[in-house]
């Protein structure tokens, strides 16, 4: 069963509440790092942790959610061996999958529907890293770290 951390802030948490359960109803075991409500708080408090877990393999992937995801984008991939991406379609979130391995994606929640979040995170999902040539690169992103 793929273990899956989730995180947001308050401007991500109605939409990560959504994507857990829909998560949980498609048999993946889900992690909920926080925050348990929209009132105002830290991203960072409850994205690093998310990511911290990834990144030592207590978890498979991770989906972490803000307003915009940017923010968290960013605490995500200030822990080492952590490829988050910011994704806004499903395009985006394939070629995260596909072209850059991504074990984390970030969502903005006021940037997008509910069905296009549960589509991100589906194609996500469901979509392979093809290796080859994008090993190579991946290799120079870690040698960065």
């Amino acid at each position: 069963m793929m273990k899956i951390a989730v995180a947001s802030d308050h401007a991500g948490f109605r939409y990560k509440e959504l994507i857990k359960q829909e998560l949980e109803s498609r048999g993946y075991s889900v992690t909920d790092f926080g925050t348990s409500s929209e009132e105002s708080v830290d991203y960072p408090d409850f994205i690093k942790p998310a990511a911290r877990s990834v990144a030592r393999g207590d978890h498979d992937l991770g989906i972490v959610l803000g307003g915009s995801g940017n923010g968290e984008a960013m605490a995500a991939n200030k822990v080492r061996g952590i490829r988050c991406a910011v994704c806004w379609n499903r395009d985006s979130a394939r070629l995260a999958r596909e072209h850059n391995n991504a074990n984390m994606i970030s969502l903005g929640e006021r940037l997008l529907s509910r069905d296009e979040a549960l589509e991100i995170v589906h194609t996500w999902l469901n979509a392979e890293y093809e290796g080859g040539r994008h090993q190579r690169r991946l290799d120079k992103l870690e040698e960065a770290e």
